[in-house]
């Protein structure tokens, strides 16, 4: 499955009513660790069919980066069933951001 844009205006179908899990990145592209990551968020997503991958872009989502308190960049959240289950801030190796989804 590839990445989605996550906006505030497709966040409710995507995320909280999602069956799957879901794996956001809060990231810009001014930030330097975000592009490090932003690899690895693509390959997550083409290797892992069963959970859904969305990026959000903190510039343009102000207000979902403040709904989550998005304070450092990036930071990745686990979200299953419409809750946050998982979160981290920073550059991760793909085997930690992999294990936040079990």
């Amino acid at each position: 499955m590839s990445v989605m844009t996550i906006t505030k205006d497709n966040f409710q179908k995507e995320v909280v009513e999602s069956a799957k899990p879901v794996l956001l990145d809060f990231w810009a592209g001014w930030c330097g660790p975000c592009r490090m990551v932003s690899p690895i968020i693509d390959e997550i997503a083409g290797e892992k069919p069963d959970i859904k991958v969305g990026k959000i872009n903190v510039d343009e989502q102000r207000e979902l980066a403040a709904a989550f308190n998005v304070m450092s960049i990036p930071t990745l959240v686990v979200i299953k069933e419409g809750k946050v289950v998982n979160q981290a801030m920073g550059a991760r190796p793909k085997q930690q951001i992999v294990a936040m989804l079990d």
